[in-house]
């Protein structure tokens, strides 16, 4: 994998990360904890589950598969026991543990190696894609989540709402968090 595939995935998922800490700095530990329903998702649950998926995924990401024994999926979906700055920790512990993975792809020009995730075979670029798909995804919910608990109190965190105009003049939100564009 060439260095500017591995900077430009590096830089979204470190937009992803963003999204999601100031996502969480807007909420109260209650709301962080609140599910809308009974079989629906807390923003502490969403990102219990990202932080086990990223840190199964990415330990070892070249040479063992990415669905750790050790992971235990089904209890990422369960209340957690910790409280929120403990959980924020925990997500950003995964977060490095994907750097490291990005440095050592980068370091082993690894682009058409293979890796494992559940048995399947896939290419590093395949199996990265495939993990920035996965956080954009529940980074959105979480971003969801956090705008409906605060409601007019949310600080936006794009284009603010009857704002593009101004943008437009400067639009400074569409660097990465590390000032690339």
């Amino acid at each position: 994998m060439t260095q500017a595939n591995v900077e430009a995935l590096r830089s979204e998922f470190l937009r992803y990360r963003r999204l999601l800490e100031l996502s969480a700095e807007q909420v109260t530990e209650s709301e962080f904890f609140h599910a809308a329903d009974p079989e629906g998702n807390s923003i502490a649950v969403i990102v219990q589950h990202l932080a086990g998926n990223l840190r199964s995924r990415f330990t070892d990401f070249l040479t063992t598969d990415g669905e750790k024994p050790w992971r235990e999926r089904d209890s990422e979906f369960e209340s957690p026991s910790m409280d929120k700055m403990q959980l924020l920790g925990g997500m950003a512990e995964s977060w490095s543990v994907l750097d490291l993975a990005l440095a050592e792809v980068a370091r082993e020009d690894a682009f058409l190696s293979t890796v494992t995730i559940r048995e399947q075979p896939l290419t590093v670029m395949a199996a990265l894609y495939r993990s920035l798909a996965h956080v954009s995804y529940h980074v959105g919910q979480i971003v969801l989540l956090a705008r409906q608990a605060k409601g007019e109190q949310w600080v936006s965190l794009s284009v603010p709402k009857g704002g593009s105009a101004a943008y437009a003049t400067n639009p400074t939100r569409e660097k990465s968090p590390d000032g690339r564009t």
